[in-house]
């Protein structure tokens, strides 16, 4: 066994794979050291500390269907190897229309071992969403712990999240003060942000046009977001970093979406039923995209900047 192969399977013991098995991806096998699509390595060193943080993120779950307790079932497996405190769900929580009567068929039931166990689900608000009293019912309901507002964050150890209504009646001139004050003032070495609507994608909704998009990625840049989550778009993707923030799609949590247009700014993007793992070094963020097989079919690394 060459060196290569040995770092990157003692790397896989201290992120706590166990069982989960790593898939050869579309392009070639994933490797350690090997160079990814956007030019940047999958490990460059062996991470020296335990990890400070897992959590998990999916979107577009609510339908109370087959693909949503597929997804569901795997994501208490990966629970059972490697414990997360916290799943961000990226909006269009309950389908068709957000009727909040709908929340034991499509949350509380799929999700019920992780609930059971303590794992704390974050919310926002997708379009979906909106479509019954304008959403008002989710944010007031206590197992999407949005603090009774459509934007809010909380922080998890060395993680500060922020979560967005991206939608299109949002408040963003109220909103936008906010985020810009919350980034400022936090002291959190890794900011991750997380709304429904995506920024980049290959899918159906392509690289957004909406006003909003231009003055929060410059926040990004300035205050130093390193990921950006979402859903909207029913895959998953992988975006590499633009200006210093990568860019998550994990809309693939209940039904799938054809990609229509693969963007250059793709690293990685598939057509999967899937969540994404997401594991937390001082330095490092390991990244995993996770299908209903229980194999890891993507791998990606975002390193912090001073």
């Amino acid at each position: 066994m060459n060196m290569k192969r040995r770092q990157f399977l003692l790397w896989a013991s201290l992120s706590g794979l166990g069982t989960l098995a790593i898939a050869k991806v579309a392009r070639s096998p994933v490797q350690a050291n090997a160079p990814l699509p956007d030019g940047t390595n999958l490990l460059s060193q062996t991470p020296p500390h335990s990890p400070l943080l897992r959590f998990v993120s999916v979107g577009d779950t609510g339908t109370g269907a087959q693909g949503q307790y597929a997804v569901a079932n795997v994501m208490h497996q990966y629970y059972q190897q490697n414990t997360y405190p916290l799943v961000v769900l990226a909006g269009d929580n309950i389908y068709n229309n957000g009727e909040i009567e709908k929340i034991e068929q499509v949350f509380e039931r799929p999700y019920a071992p992780l609930l059971q166990r303590g794992v704390k689900f974050y919310a926002c608000l997708g379009n979906h969403d909106i479509r019954t009293d304008n959403g008002d019912p989710q944010v007031a309901y206590a197992g999407f712990n949005m603090q009774g507002r459509r934007y809010y964050n909380f922080r998890q150890g060395d993680v500060e999240f922020f979560a967005l209504d991206t939608n299109h009646n949002a408040d963003w001139a109220n909103q936008m003060i906010w985020i810009e004050k919350a980034l400022k003032q936090s002291n959190a070495p890794w900011k991750v942000v997380f709304g429904h609507h995506q920024i980049y994608s290959s899918g159906h909704y392509g690289i957004n046009q909406a006003s909003w998009v231009k003055p929060l990625t410059h926040l990004f840049k300035t205050y130093g977001v390193q990921l950006y989550i979402n859903g909207h778009d029913h895959h998953y993707e992988r975006i590499r970093p633009v200006d210093g923030t990568t860019y998550m799609i994990c809309g693939g949590g209940a039904g799938l979406r054809p990609i229509v247009n693969r963007i250059p700014q793709s690293a990685y993007a598939a057509e999967a039923l899937s969540f994404a793992a997401y594991t937390v070094y001082p330095d490092q963020i390991l990244i995993q995209g996770i299908g209903t097989d229980g194999k890891v079919f993507d791998q990606g690394i975002i390193n912090r900047q001073a």
